[in-house]
């Protein structure tokens, strides 16, 4: 099976879905609606360093036949790269797990600030305030600098801004507060979750060392792949004993081309390893 859209009938999954709890464009009711309209069985709503959306989502979900799957990204960091670790199936009270997740956030609220601080000295002014508003309450993250950037007709696109401006090691890049792979991974178990490698195939080699600390999976199916690209890390998957997990990565934005929901051919199987994987460690469903 290819990363590419299938006509198929068969029932498919999203695993990988952003909404304004981050830095997605969507509520997490409409990003419900658009599942359903787009007659997917099942989302996890994956939000960066945040479970704030899960409950709305739920609450839409009711009665719909569409499963919510809870989850979140974690952005955690190895030498001159970021490594994201997806943990689905979260306790959202968990009591760590929300206080790593406030810290991340505050860091990602300092980092955007010193970014608009820098771009300013660049002689490239963006208002915080309007920064701010952009996030909608929301978590605040580079995505809503860059539209900021968008709207005051610095950059031509979103994408543009990250690449030329706010990019890992570009002119006005923050570093902020980040966990490693391995303690990501350690949150996720403590709050009864699954941990998951994230978009992996540029860092595959850190899968024997995160697999012997507790990764249950690793996301095969993601945009963008080829079909030799999803097999290898099939393969890979199934060295390790890993679940091969997929999604689209969608954020609602045009950030990244070609990530629209259900994009991304992932079968309804893919949950129910997931699923049995939770049995097998004796967790208890909350959905």
């Amino acid at each position: 099976m290819t990363s590419e859209a299938s006509a198929s009938s068969e029932p498919r999954v999203d695993l990988h879905v952003h909404t304004t709890a981050s830095d997605g464009w969507l509520s997490p009711s409409d990003v419900v609606r658009r599942a359903l309209a787009l007659g997917l069985a099942a989302i996890a709503i994956t939000d960066h360093d945040s479970v704030q959306g899960i409950p709305e989502a739920l609450e839409a979900a009711k009665g719909t036949g569409l499963e919510v799957v809870p989850g979140v990204e974690l952005s955690t960091d190895v030498s001159r790269t970021e490594v994201h670790i997806l943990g689905y199936y979260v306790s959202c009270e968990d009591p760590a797990l929300n206080e790593n997740l406030l810290l991340m956030r505050e860091s990602r609220l300092v980092r955007a600030q010193r970014m608009t601080e820098k771009l300013s000295r660049m002689g490239l002014p963006v208002d915080w305030d309007r920064v701010q508003e952009l996030a909608s309450g929301a978590s605040v993250g580079r995505p809503h600098v860059a539209r900021a950037m968008l709207e005051k007709g610095y950059v031509s696109s979103v994408a543009g801004a990250f690449d030329q401006y706010i990019g890992t090691n570009r002119p006005a890049y923050v570093e902020r507060y980040k966990v490693s792979p391995v303690e990501a991974i350690r949150l996720v178990l403590a709050s009864q979750g699954l941990p998951v490698l994230a978009h992996p195939l540029s860092i595959s080699n850190l899968v024997p060392e995160l697999a012997s600390q507790g990764l249950v999976g690793l996301e095969a199916y993601y945009p963008g792949y080829a079909a030799e690209e999803t097999h290898f890390l099939l393969d890979l998957a199934s060295r390790y004993g890993l679940v091969a997990t997929g999604g689209s990565d969608f954020h609602g934005d045009a950030r990244q081309l070609g990530n629209e929901m259900g994009c991304v051919n992932v079968p309804l199987e893919v949950l129910e390893h997931l699923r049995a994987r939770r049995v097998s460690a004796g967790v208890q469903s909350r959905a």
